[in-house]
């Protein structure tokens, strides 16, 4: 399994789902599993907004101390690890 990170441009998105502003991390077999988990669970079918970065195999240390680390579940599953709330 992977982790990843994504951080998206929502200037030209309608609604975008909470707390994604600061980024989203998903864990999963491989890219395209991971963007299905995007599409499943967080933006429940819609389109995604344009990816700006995604960072494979993101080292977890490396992210906001002040709000990502404190603030996620942990990497090591597959699925949604932040933000939280779409598991």
């Amino acid at each position: 399994m992977k982790r990843y990170w994504f951080e998206f441009d929502f200037s030209n998105y309608e609604n975008p789902p909470y707390g994604l502003i600061i980024g989203c991390g998903v864990t999963g077999y491989e890219y395209n599993d991971v963007i299905q988990l995007l599409k499943d669970k967080v933006f429940y079918g819609r389109d995604l907004p344009v990816i700006k970065e995604v960072i494979e195999n993101v080292d977890i240390q490396k992210l906001d101390r002040n709000h990502v680390i404190p603030n996620m579940d942990p990497p090591i599953n597959r699925g949604i690890w932040f933000p939280l709330g779409y598991s």
